[in-house]
Order: C-alpha cells, then sequence, then structure tokens
C-alpha cells in the first residue's frame, strides 16, 4: 500500500496535455495546490483548463512563472516536453528536481503493478495483459502511455473509486526519465534497439532511460524478459528479483514459448498449451512473441490457464500496429503506422511470409537507416519512398530492391502501391519515421492511409 495525501502541498505541473490534467486532477483530489503551466500561447480544445480552474488551480498559458515552480513542493513534467526544453533547463540550474507523470500516480496507486516498457511492442503487450487478466476474473485497470485514446493516463488510474485487482502501465523512456521511487511488482521489457534519436544525444542515454525501470527493484521483483537478447540483458544487470523468460521457439530455460508443434506454450508450475499459434488473431510473428510476453505476465500475477487461452483467442489487432484495413484482387492492405522506427519496421517485415510492398518514409528521426537493407531483401519486392526522410531512404536501400520516390501526399503514395500490386501481395504502411512531416501524429497517417486503403486500394 503506498497511498499518501497532499494536503497543503504546493504541486506545479508543466505542459497541460492529457498527462498534465490527469495529474492536476489527481492533485487537487489529494489536497494540493495545483499550478500548471504550459508554453503554448492557447490552449487546445478540450485540454480542460476551466475545469481545472473550477476546481481550485491555477492555469498559466504562454510561458512558466520559475520562480513559483522552482518553491512548489513538487514538480511533474509532462512526458511531451523534452529534457532540453529551456524551462527544465532554467529549474535544473536552479537545483530543482521533477517527476514524471507516472511517478505521480504511482504514489497513489493502492494495488500492485505491472510496468511495461520496451522499444517495440509495448502498447500491444500493455494492453493483451488487461485482456488477459479481465478473461481470467481479476478486475485490472491498464493506462499509461497507451496512446490513441485507448486508455487512459497513469493518474487516471489512481483515481478509480475501488482498488483494481492489478494495474498495469506503459512506461516510455520519456516517463521512466522522471522517477524516483517507482517500483513495478511485475516489470516488462518486450526488446530494445535504437529510438528517440532526435530526442537523445545517443542511443546509450535512450537505453539509461529504460533502465530505470529497475533502479528500485528489490527480491520481490518479477521480470518479464525476452530469452537470449544481449541488449535487454545488458539494461537488466544485476538488478535484484527473479527472472523470467519469453521466447518465440522451444528454447531452454524459457518459460513461455511456441512449442515443436507450433502452439503458444506457458511453463511455470507445469508446461501448459495455450493456444494454435496460427489461431492466434494478431498479424504476424512480432504478435505471437508480444502474445507470450503478455501470456506470461498475466500467469505471475495469478491469471488461470483456461483465462490466458481464452483472452489469446479473443485477442484483436489494436489500430494502426500490423493491421489489416482492406483487401482486394487478392491483395492484403495493411496499417502499420505506428511504427515510427527502424526496429518495428524490420520486425514487422520478418512477420510476414508474402511479397511485401512496402510504404516507408516520414519524418527523420535521426536513426542509421541501412539496416533496412536487411529486412528488405528476399521480403519486399517494391519499396515505395515518401515524405521528407525519402531520399534518404532510397540511398540506404539503393541496389537492394527496387525504389519508387513518391513526392506526392500519401493519396498519391496509394496509388503509386496499387499501381505495382499483385495479387498475393500485402502493400504494408510500415514508415520506420515519425508522422510530422505531413501529419499530427502516426494516428492521423494511420487513419488516412485505411480510409484510402478502402476507398481505393
Amino acid at each position: 500500500m503506498r497511498t499518501e495525501r497532499l494536503d497543503g502541498s504546493s504541486v506545479a505541473i508543466i505542459g497541460l496535455g492529457v498527462s498534465g490534467h490527469a495529474a492536476a486532477r489527481l492533485a487537487l483530489t489529494l489536497g494540493g495546490q495545483v499550478y500548471v503551466s504550459d508554453s503554448r500561447a492557447e490552449p487546445p480544445t478540450g485540454a480542460g483548463a476551466a475545469d481545472l480552474r473550477a476546481l481550485g488551480a491555477e492555469v498559466e498559458w504562454g510561458g512558466h512563472d520559475l520562480a513559483r515552480l522552482a518553491r512548489a513542493d513538487l514538480v511533474v513534467v509532462s512526458p511531451g516536453v523534452p529534457p532540453h526544453a529551456s524551462v527544465l533547463r532554467a529549474l535544473g540550474e536552479r537545483g530543482v528536481r521533477w517527476i514524471s507523470e507516472p511517478e505521480l500516480a504511482f504514489r497513489f496507486l493502492p494495488g500492485p503493478l505491472i510496468a511495461v516498457t520496451g522499444t517495440n511492442g509495448k502498447t500491444t503487450t500493455t494492453l493483451l495483459v488487461g485482456h488477459l487478466l479481465d478473461a481470467a476474473g481479476l478486475d485490472v485497470a491498464v493506462g499509461g502511455n497507451v496512446g490513441g485514446g485507448l486508455a487512459p493516463a497513469a493518474s487516471e488510474l489512481a483515481l478509480r473509486a475501488t482498488p483494481a485487482d492489478w494495474y498495469v502501465l506503459e512506461m516510455s523512456s520519456f516517463q521512466l526519465a522522471g522517477v524516483e521511487r517507482f517500483r513495478p511488482d511485475i516489470g516488462v521489457v518486450t526488446n530494445l534497439s535504437p529510438d528517440h534519436l532526435d530526442r537523445y544525444a545517443g542511443v546509450a542515454d535512450y537505453y539509461a532511460d529504460k533502465a530505470r525501470l529497475f533502479q528500485n527493484a528489490d527480491a520481490h521483483s518479477r521480470w518479464v524478459l525476452p530469452l537470449a537478447d544481449d541488449a535487454v540483458a545488458a539494461l537488466v544487470g544485476d538488478a535484484p528479483g527473479e527472472r523470467y523468460w519469453f521466447s518465440d521457439t522451444t528454447a531452454e530455460g524459457a518459460h513461455a514459448f511456441v512449442d515443436a508443434a507450433g502452439t503458444l506454450t506457458l511453463a511455470l508450475e507445469g508446461t501448459e498449451a495455450l493456444l494454435e499459434a496460427d489461431r492466434l488473431p494478431l498479424l504476424g510473428a512480432h504478435n505471437r512473441t508480444n502474445a507470450l510476453a503478455a501470456a506470461l505476465t498475466a500467469g505471475l500475477a495469478g491469471a488461470g490457464v483456461d483465462g490466458i487461452a481464452k483472452g489469446l483467442g479473443s485477442a484483436r489487432p489494436l489500430p494502426h500496429r500490423m493491421e489489416p484495413v482492406a483487401e482486394r484482387g487478392d491483395v492484403l492492405w495493411v496499417n502499420d503506422s505506428k511504427a515510427t522506427n527502424v526496429a518495428a519496421t524490420l520486425s514487422a517485415l520478418r512477420s510476414l511470409d508474402r511479397p511485401v510492398v512496402l510504404l516507408v518514409g516520414g519524418k527523420d528521426k535521426g536513426e542509421d537507416l541501412h539496416p533496412l537493407r536487411r529486412g528488405v531483401e528476399g521480403r519486399v519486392r517494391q519499396v515505395i519512398a515518401f515524405g521528407a526522410a525519402a531520399e534518404r531512404i532510397a540511398g540506404a536501400l539503393e541496389g537492394a530492391v527496387p525504389i519508387d520516390h513518391v513526392r506526392g501526399d500519401l493519396s498519391q503514395v496509394v496509388a503509386a502501391a496499387r499501381a505495382v500490386a499483385r495479387p498475393g501481395d500485402i502493400v504494408l504502411l510500415s514508415p520506420a519515421c515519425s508522422s510530422f512531416d505531413m501529419f499530427e501524429s502516426y494516428e492521423h497517417r494511420g487513419r488516412a492511409f485505411a480510409r484510402l486503403a478502402r476507398e481505393h486500394g
């Protein structure tokens, strides 16, 4: 039990997006004196500033009162505020520390916690853990970094009227950067690869924030980890706690794996068959790995084998994550707009067993794009490069696969894909880049692609 109150404490919150709004509501509910500031000149629609003022918060737009922030008892920073933001630099120069919104929420969660991080597959695994626990009859509250309105911010979970049996949070590196006491009862790492190099000085800094998941580990901690993953093993190091492993093959030491007959299998107190892998409703081999991680986590949380198996069989694809959106003329159109880094696109390509027309491009995040070569060779018939990063993508893939550089909008990209697709192909939007050159978010990009595929695919 971690519950405490904020009666009389001054709480300053930087950034009033979804997380900042939830943190402010939580702090107000618990008796805090709340000041919220945001550098944007105008509040976005639905930000709830008026609601927070009605509850007693002071809300400021267009800048930050540094003196007010510096004298607060607690400073909470939203994940959308980058570490190099001038307000954070100024606070750092004054010796002021701050925490992330999930760290605030953690201090008031009245039940056991599962935290999921990693580079790719976090959201799928987080929501699948919640689905499996629910299918097993447990009361579960899911939230955190889950995007697209699929789950609430962490602080919303702390506002529940009744405690859940388990709380499940997806944690980004940005959120982990601001933890102090945060300690999951079960921690999950899906995988690890370079990402967000537009925000971090280098891969080591990104990995260092991920490693903060383990900083408060003790002998009671339990860790769900990919077997034989050197990067994850280095991340965990010698952190205390029990380790449980998942693997997409029948590997010695794995607690969740695909057996020789192609069945998802759990091996905790005994070896139990869960579901034939080809009956999993989620597309792609990487989703079998996500399902194994989720099944293992649910088993450690007390879910029965029957409930886990039932949940796996009733799982449904998440929007923008290997989501089949149209099929016409024996061509399958798949929306993987959430693949905003090279590793995610490579994972998507490895998971498919049909020829691929790959749509790749967007805003460059500073990654090395050359590893895409090993993903496209032998798998991709045609690459269609688009967006701000198209020239760099074309340069990285030159000679490995035919490339069409489309300089127009997404409708022209879809038209180019339709022109080259053959029966039996998969047209895959898996961009390996962010969306911000042409769209406001990966969700916006994915919705546009799905609409175009259905109308013109």
